[in-house]
């Protein structure tokens, strides 16, 4: 099992800068690939960036140049650097880990948490 804690979010203007986290924590040595997820009001959850055990350099064609995705392999934590913040970011933002667990492959998400851009 693997569990996810995130921090960070909350309310910018836009053009602002947030940075999310997710510390992981369980068999961290099973995930495979660790990253973000949105979803806003009404609409289905995206993915937004995720690092895979050789980078970090996948990106949403709506973030890419916006947001940054890294990770601290000695905290098994990820960072979401968002620069250049839009209305159309507002969202909740999951943390999710993919691992291999019992010869398959299971998600984990963290509880989600709240990004709001707006004037």
């Amino acid at each position: 099992q693997v569990q996810l804690v995130e921090s960070g979010g909350g309310l910018a203007q836009p053009g602002g800068s947030l940075r999310l986290s997710c510390a992981a924590s369980g068999s961290i040595n099973r995930i495979n690939v660790m990253g973000w997820y949105r979803q806003a009001p009404g609409k289905q959850r995206e993915l937004v960036a995720y690092c895979t055990r050789g980078d970090c350099a996948n990106y949403a064609d709506s973030v890419k140049g916006r947001f940054t995705i890294s990770r601290d392999n000695g905290k098994n934590t990820v960072f979401l650097q968002m620069n250049s913040l839009k209305p159309d970011d507002t969202a909740d933002y999951y943390c999710n880990a993919r691992a291999g667990v019992y010869g398959g492959v299971m998600d984990f998400w963290g509880q989600g948490t709240q990004v709001t851009v707006s004037a």
